[in-house]
């Protein structure tokens, strides 16, 4: 009599289930919506560069027209942290496992010889390909489209470094958190969006700790870009700048994530979940 075959491991499932997970993510209605939120960025900048080619001085910010590179931090710190980051976290990740119970192929998932975590780790590492892989292009060209704009892309290319490395450690984080919350709640999204279109906006401009209780408060300060002294975004910078040492907001962003994901899988792992009739 043959003995059974071994049941793979949690890394080898998570890739299995991140391969059959990837194609169905890149072929979604999500990925329309963050075409969308990328792609805006990327015909502002195409516009800009198109006025700029042609005499017009299509931006100005205080005392004068702001130069490319000021006016692609500025997009960093607009599109990308305050909106493209967290809001595709929350998409994504939210929809993690929620989807798998709503469409009612949970079940088919965990009677798989597989440890049910991988399920989560491998679908949560389709998210981070799907969405580091669109946004991060996006930021690069806008970078090539704006900086040379009376600037120059090898002075600006460190700051091109940090901003990408910043950006893929807050889809890590805020994929990582709303997966989490994804496999503990029946309808995740409305509260994920209510996290970081309102928790996070208000209490960023409250003086106190509350901002501590935030992921933005730590992921700007990793942001390499600041508005101009004599700007008036500067007023409103000047409410979300406040932040940590480096150091210290990557050490946090970094626990925030790991606890995030390990939580998500212990969840999944143990959770009954019911379907819906």
């Amino acid at each position: 009599m043959s003995k059974p075959a071994p049941a793979p491991s949690l890394l080898f499932a998570s890739l299995r289930v991140f391969d059959l997970s990837l194609g169905e993510m890149l072929w979604s209605r999500r990925t329309v919506f963050m075409a969308l939120i990328v792609g805006l960025p990327v015909l502002l900048s195409m516009i800009v560069r198109v006025l700029f080619e042609a005499g017009v001085q299509a931006v100005h910010i205080g005392s004068g027209a702001a130069g490319g590179p000021l006016v692609f931090g500025l997009m960093i710190w607009v599109f990308f942290v305050r909106l493209a980051v967290p809001v595709l976290g929350v998409f994504y990740g939210t929809g993690l496992i929620a989807d798998e119970v709503d469409d009612k192929t949970i079940t088919y998932l965990f009677t798989r010889p597989i440890p049910r975590s991988a399920v989560l780790l491998g679908k949560y590492l389709a998210y981070l390909a799907c969405t580091v892989f669109v946004v991060l292009p996006a930021v690069l060209v806008c970078w090539i489209l704006v900086v040379p704009m009376g600037g120059h892309l090898g002075p600006s290319f460190p700051d091109l470094l940090k901003d990408l490395g910043m950006l893929a450690i807050g889809l890590v984080v805020y994929g990582a958190l709303f997966g989490l919350v994804g496999a503990m709640m029946r309808r995740p999204l409305l509260a994920g969006l209510l996290f970081v279109l309102g928790w996070e906006n208000i209490i960023m401009v409250i003086p106190g700790y509350l901002k501590r209780l935030s992921v933005a408060y730590y992921l700007q300060g990793l942001v390499p870009h600041a508005m101009p002294s004599d700007s008036p975004l500067s007023l409103i910078e000047s409410a979300f700048r406040e932040s940590p040492p480096l150091a210290d907001c990557l050490v946090v962003l970094l626990v925030i994530g790991l606890l995030s994901v390990a939580m998500a899988a212990r969840v999944v792992a143990t959770r009954e979940y019911v379907l819906e009739q």
